[in-house]
């Protein structure tokens, strides 16, 4: 098995329009969490989320691009750009043949599916635009990426709700670990932050309406966000051989299924994923120091997570930090795990463990080292990324430093 090493790394999300925003604002344990700002807020009773701000698509998009391109796709390429620019890659020849992308979203092009039935029902208008379907369809940011950057090889879009990017990203590893693909561009994106959005996640009755707190006594709920993350996973040789700088070394990687509720998680099926990637990467308990929780900030997610690491790790539980950046730039839905994947990062090659920020009362089901409201610098030589979905499907990577 070959292996595979991250060469570039991407971002835009509500703490920053690039991955040295973002990752100064997650040491800094800063909020992006605010009111939101679009047409008919005022008709939702949560008016809260992780926006992203001051992003002029206008000024990076000609107009038939515009036309294409859905809000999640301009995050999708916006981040692909950066990682692919760190990466120093140029894809002709073989790589090119050989090179695709991997990428993870739960609603795709939610805000054309908003504009566009306001525009029907709400406007009364009879025609739409001929690129509504391409635009809207889950698979728009892989294909565009491609596309942009000349991928020709595996390329497809995973959609597992909140394991999303975590799914596609696992899938690029297993691609360049078998030696099928020497560099794939993996990662995911969400933009749900519309008003049929967030009126549809009000049904499920589990946002918070003023502030995300996972693990903290007082949690009242979720609060959603938006933004991509963007990596680059390269075979170690082919990255070495050319010199390039390698930012960290993905190990392993689990999946289960709960098999048994839409919406409530299981202790049993997300410790089975934790317990996997150990195995999968070949670790003791002992060797992690650091896990990305999912961390919703939901009364129901936050208990079911610790007891299952408390199960996986026994009395190296409470030598683990584990912290929920969610209660920074929100849950980001499918492109959750992706932007959640540079606080792994960043524990790894900065040695910086962001917060868990919004931690006020102390839950007994939660009794782990949650790094509450402060960053901590550690060493971390190997850190997980936990991703729990609705409808019982759980994904973990496991990645360490170089």
């Amino acid at each position: 098995m070959k292996r595979v090493v991250i060469t570039g790394m991407g971002t835009i999300n509500a703490l920053g329009h690039t991955v040295a925003e973002t990752m100064t604002s997650l040491a800094e344990g800063r909020c992006g969490i605010g009111e939101l700002d679009f047409q008919d807020v005022d008709r939702l009773s949560i008016r809260i989320g992780g926006q992203v701000h001051g992003f002029e698509a206008e000024g990076r998009f000609n107009r038939q691009q515009m036309s294409l391109y859905d809000r999640f796709t301009q995050f999708t390429l916006t981040a692909a750009k950066e990682a692919i620019q760190q990466s120093g890659l140029e894809f002709h020849g073989e790589l090119s043949q050989k090179s695709g992308v991997v990428l993870g979203t739960a609603g795709g092009g939610v805000s054309t599916w908003d504009d566009n039935y306001r525009s029907v029902y709400e406007a009364g208008k009879n025609r739409v635009h001929p690129f509504v379907v391409p635009k809207l369809m889950n698979n728009a940011a892989a294909s565009h990426v491609s596309m942009e950057h000349n991928l020709k090889g595996p390329s497809f879009t995973v959609s597992t709700a909140c394991a999303s990017s975590n799914h596609a990203m696992a899938q690029a590893f297993q691609m360049v670990r078998s030696g099928m693909s020497p560099v794939m561009v993996t990662g995911g994106s969400e933009s749900m932050l519309c008003f049929g959005g967030v009126k549809a996640w009000e049904g499920l009755r589990v946002m918070s309406r003023d502030a995300c707190r996972p693990f903290s006594a007082n949690r009242n709920g979720m609060v959603q966000g938006e933004g991509a993350g963007i990596f680059v996973f390269e075979e170690y040789e082919h990255a070495r051989a050319r010199g390039a700088d390698i930012i960290c070394e993905v190990i392993g990687f689990a999946m289960s299924s709960d098999a048994a509720d839409i919406v409530m998680p299981s202790k049993q099926g997300a410790a089975r994923a934790i317990a996997g990637a150990l195995q999968d990467a070949c670790l003791n308990p002992e060797d992690v120091a650091y896990i990305n929780a999912h961390g919703t900030g939901t009364a129901a997610n936050d208990k079911t997570e610790c007891a299952a690491v408390a199960d996986v790790f026994g009395p190296h539980a409470d030598n683990l930090m584990m912290s929920s950046t969610k209660s920074m730039h929100g849950h980001l839905i499918g492109g959750t795990g992706a932007v959640e994947l540079l606080a792994c990062i960043m524990a790894l090659r900065d040695g910086i463990v962001a917060p868990t920020i919004g931690y006020e009362e102390p839950d007994p089901e939660c009794a782990l080292d949650v790094v509450p409201n402060t960053a901590r610098e550690a060493k971390v030589d190997v850190a997980l990324s936990n991703a729990f979905a609705f409808g019982g499907l759980n994904a973990v990577l496991a990645l360490r430093k170089v």
